[in-house]
Protein backbone atom coordinates (compact mmCIF):
# COMPACT_ATOMS: atom_id res chain seq x y z
CA UNK A 1 0.00 0.00 0.00
CA UNK A 2 1.34 3.52 -1.08
CA UNK A 3 1.64 5.92 1.68
CA UNK A 4 -0.92 8.94 1.02
CA UNK A 5 0.58 11.47 2.91
CA UNK A 6 1.46 15.00 1.72
CA UNK A 7 4.64 14.78 3.71
CA UNK A 8 3.36 18.06 5.13
CA UNK A 9 3.60 18.18 9.01
CA UNK A 10 3.59 20.81 11.53
CA UNK A 11 5.39 19.96 14.45
CA UNK A 12 3.59 20.45 18.16
CA UNK A 13 5.65 21.39 21.30
CA UNK A 14 4.54 19.27 23.94
CA UNK A 15 6.43 21.12 26.55
CA UNK A 16 4.81 22.25 29.74
CA UNK A 17 6.83 25.33 29.85
CA UNK A 18 4.74 26.86 32.93
CA UNK A 19 6.24 23.50 34.35
CA UNK A 20 9.59 24.42 32.96
CA UNK A 21 10.09 27.72 34.19
CA UNK A 22 8.60 26.73 38.06
CA UNK A 23 11.45 24.19 38.18
CA UNK A 24 14.74 24.84 40.59
CA UNK A 25 17.94 23.06 40.47
CA UNK A 26 16.71 20.92 43.11
CA UNK A 27 14.35 19.79 40.53
CA UNK A 28 16.51 18.36 37.83
CA UNK A 29 17.56 15.26 38.07
CA UNK A 30 21.48 15.38 37.42
CA UNK A 31 24.16 12.35 36.21
CA UNK A 32 27.01 11.38 35.18
CA UNK A 33 26.01 12.22 31.54
CA UNK A 34 24.29 15.46 32.95
CA UNK A 35 26.15 16.65 35.53
CA UNK A 36 25.87 19.48 37.23
CA UNK A 37 27.69 22.26 36.48
CA UNK A 38 29.45 25.10 38.60
CA UNK A 39 30.49 28.47 37.19
CA UNK A 40 34.45 27.78 37.14
CA UNK A 41 32.45 25.63 34.26
CA UNK A 42 31.64 28.16 32.38
CA UNK A 43 34.77 30.59 33.01
CA UNK A 44 36.06 31.75 29.47
CA UNK A 45 32.58 30.91 27.81
CA UNK A 46 31.69 32.68 24.60
CA UNK A 47 28.25 32.56 23.34
CA UNK A 48 28.34 31.23 19.02
CA UNK A 49 26.29 31.21 16.33
CA UNK A 50 27.51 29.27 13.58
CA UNK A 51 31.09 28.97 15.05
CA UNK A 52 30.98 33.01 15.12
CA UNK A 53 31.21 34.65 18.63
CA UNK A 54 28.57 36.84 18.87
CA UNK A 55 28.38 38.43 22.51
CA UNK A 56 30.72 39.30 25.71
CA UNK A 57 29.85 39.58 28.50
CA UNK A 58 31.69 42.40 30.56
CA UNK A 59 33.12 40.79 33.77
CA UNK A 60 32.57 42.57 37.40
CA UNK A 61 35.39 45.46 37.73
CA UNK A 62 35.55 46.01 34.58
CA UNK A 63 35.55 49.77 32.75
CA UNK A 64 31.86 51.02 32.11
CA UNK A 65 30.53 50.03 28.49
CA UNK A 66 30.67 52.36 25.69
CA UNK A 67 27.33 53.65 24.63
CA UNK A 68 26.20 52.00 21.12
CA UNK A 69 24.83 54.34 18.86
CA UNK A 70 25.04 55.34 14.97
CA UNK A 71 26.94 57.72 13.32
CA UNK A 72 27.11 58.50 9.51
CA UNK A 73 30.58 58.20 7.01
CA UNK A 74 31.20 58.95 3.65
CA UNK A 75 31.47 55.28 2.20
CA UNK A 76 35.32 55.90 1.07
CA UNK A 77 36.04 56.91 5.28
CA UNK A 78 34.24 54.13 5.96
CA UNK A 79 35.95 51.87 4.01
CA UNK A 80 39.70 53.17 4.89
CA UNK A 81 38.92 52.74 9.00
CA UNK A 82 37.20 49.37 8.34
CA UNK A 83 40.75 48.59 5.91
CA UNK A 84 42.86 49.21 8.99
CA UNK A 85 41.86 45.94 10.75
CA UNK A 86 39.95 44.76 13.65
CA UNK A 87 39.41 47.43 16.30
CA UNK A 88 39.03 50.51 14.35
CA UNK A 89 36.27 51.21 15.99
CA UNK A 90 38.08 52.03 19.42
CA UNK A 91 40.68 53.63 17.33
CA UNK A 92 38.25 56.47 16.26
CA UNK A 93 36.86 56.92 19.89
CA UNK A 94 40.39 57.02 20.92
CA UNK A 95 40.71 59.50 18.05
CA UNK A 96 37.45 61.47 18.85
CA UNK A 97 38.55 62.00 22.67
CA UNK A 98 41.55 63.55 21.41
CA UNK A 99 39.48 65.96 18.87
CA UNK A 100 37.60 66.86 22.16
CA UNK A 101 40.77 67.46 24.27
CA UNK A 102 42.13 69.73 21.64
CA UNK A 103 38.75 71.57 21.05
CA UNK A 104 39.52 72.21 24.99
Amino acid sequence: MKNESSGKTTPVDQTDWARVRAMTDADIQFDEDSPKTTPADWEGAALKKNGVEIGRVRGPGKKPAKVQTAIRFSPDVLAGLRATGRGWQTRVDEAMREWLKARG
